[in-house]
């Protein structure tokens, strides 16, 4: 008798060491051993009884074909047990991560045709906006997806309506996005996240900061995703950041635990662009790990922003003393952080140890190192450097050295640099008044008078504060104003000796 269990026991002990096919499918990371895992299922029978390795494997040939829809469309077809709802989601589900979303929808559609997925429940929904959001212009399917999920009913349920706040957000569509939160009845945590990314991430940031209090206020938790997004939001909020990013600090301090290094930065982040430097600071150094050149960034740029060069650049050499190597967005920092301070020679030689990190000289980098030489009055080494540039100049640059040929004086520059800036925007106007008013302290006034005649003939009026010497260029920059009738080419400055 007592084999029996015995028996059993050893029964027990060969399923146990049956391989789990499935688990096996969701781990391959090439087709060819996809096949092999394809093909034991098919021997050992699992494919004609299991509906959910079925699905594993679908997945699988959705994440590594090359051709997805064709992989999951031929496996469907050919797959030994009938086909049920859960399968065909996951297949959408599949097609719609996969790298081509837009593959989702015919599938989809020939379903529907078929009669396959007469009606379609909300993980259906949720995977197909999933992958309308992921299309270049997502608005024209998001748009018949809502109003096919209307008709069956489901556009209340939270993960739908959280696919549809994610579609319209991607375009802009807040106030649609707002719409269908403001309409579900049932929220829960996952929905006001997508709900507080979205303002954020189109820069409503107090409508991220009022949405995440309303979601505290109904008792949600939030996750890191929240937490992420609202502090994103604290940092660059017009009014009420520093306060809301002090609670959502305390928040995380009251769960208990460390940061990570992903909630860390953004807490670094908010406090330096909020001026609060040396909680800023506080967070940093608590920090446990380090690592990341995006933490160091933070703190960098936050000092530069609020006036701390030198203390910005001693986080900079500690940096690399730590053995965390700079990225591009480092030496904007650092670069910016001379800017703030004038100091030209350490710009010169960040700005030439760029090579040694790999880095290339980006637009912004330029930028720097031209507003620097052009307040040392250096400006034809500023514009040698600008026409040397591997990068494109833009607008932003050109104006800076007009910005220094103004308070230098120098009218054969600035001639220049105005051609190109009408080369890059013919419609920017203040450029013409610049230079007149350049024209007039070198007392130039037949150069004075032809530029009021260009003026006059585009229809030009003078900008409201235009004619200060010390105006910002921003203050130059006329949107809207009409198009300059002659391109740059045909501009000719005629001068007088």
């Amino acid at each position: 008798m007592p084999l029996a269990p015995l028996a059993g026991a050893a029964a027990g002990a060969r399923v146990s060491r049956r391989p789990n096919l499935s688990l096996l499918a969701d781990r391959c990371t090439t087709t060819r051993s996809l096949a092999r895992v394809h093909a034991a299922m098919l021997v050992s029978g699992r494919l004609a009884e299991n509906a959910f390795a079925a699905s594993r494997l679908l997945a699988a040939y959705a994440a590594l074909s090359p051709d997805p829809p064709a992989a999951t469309l031929a496996l469907l077809s050919s797959v030994p047990i009938a086909t049920n709802t859960f399968m065909l989601n996951t297949t959408i589900r599949a097609l719609a991560s996969s790298p081509d979303p837009a593959a989702a929808f015919p599938f989809f559609a020939r379903l529907r045709a078929t009669g396959a997925l007469a009606a379609p429940g909300q993980h259906a929904f949720s995977f197909l906006l999933k992958a309308a959001a992921r299309l270049p212009h997502p608005l024209p399917v998001a748009g018949q997806l809502h109003a096919l999920a209307i008709r069956r009913g489901v556009h209340l349920d939270a993960y739908v309506a959280n696919g549809l706040v994610r579609a319209y957000s991607v375009v802009g569509r807040l106030g649609a996005a707002r719409r269908v939160f403001d309409e579900v009845p049932e929220r829960n945590a996952n929905l006001y996240t997508t709900v507080v990314s979205a303002y954020a991430q189109n820069g409503r940031h107090e409508g991220a900061l009022a949405v995440f209090d309303e979601m505290v206020r109904e008792g949600f938790e939030p996750g890191g995703a929240t937490l992420s997004s609202v502090l994103y939001a604290c940092a660059r909020s017009s009014s009420g950041g520093l306060q809301m990013g002090r609670r959502v600090h305390n928040l995380m301090v009251a769960r208990g635990g460390a940061e990570g290094t992903i909630l860390g930065t953004a807490l670094v982040d908010m406090y330096a662009k909020n001026g609060a430097i040396q909680e800023a600071v506080a967070v940093f150094d608590g920090m446990p790990e380090r690592r990341v050149a995006a933490t160091w960034n933070a703190l960098i740029s936050g000092l530069a922003h609020h006036g701390h060069s030198k203390r910005a650049l001693e986080v900079f050499e500690r940096m690399q003393q730590e053995g965390v190597p700079p990225n591009a967005i480092t030496l904007v920092g650092a670069l910016s952080a001379c800017c703030h301070a004038g100091l030209l020679n350490e710009a010169r030689r960040l700005f030439r140890s760029m090579k040694d990190f790999g880095i290339a000289p980006g637009i912004q980098h330029y930028g720097c190192m031209v507003n620097l030489l052009g307040r040392a009055g250096l400006l034809s080494e500023a514009e040698e450097m600008i026409r040397g540039m591997k990068c494109k100049a833009d607008a932003k640059t050109w104006g800076a050295l007009l910005a220094a040929c103004k308070n230098h004086g120098d009218v054969e520059i600035a001639e220049r640099v105005v051609v190109e800036m009408l080369k890059l925007d013919p419609s920017n106007h203040g450029v013409y008044v610049v230079l007149s008013n350049l024209y007039a302290e070198a007392g130039r006034w037949q150069d004075v008078d032809k530029m009021r005649m260009v003026m006059k003939g585009e229809r030009l009026s003078k900008i409201p504060g235009a004619s200060t010497v010390g105006e910002s260029l921003e203050q130059l920059e006329i949107p809207g104003a009409s198009t300059v009738g002659e391109s740059p080419e045909q501009l000719k400055i005629t001068t007088t000796r």
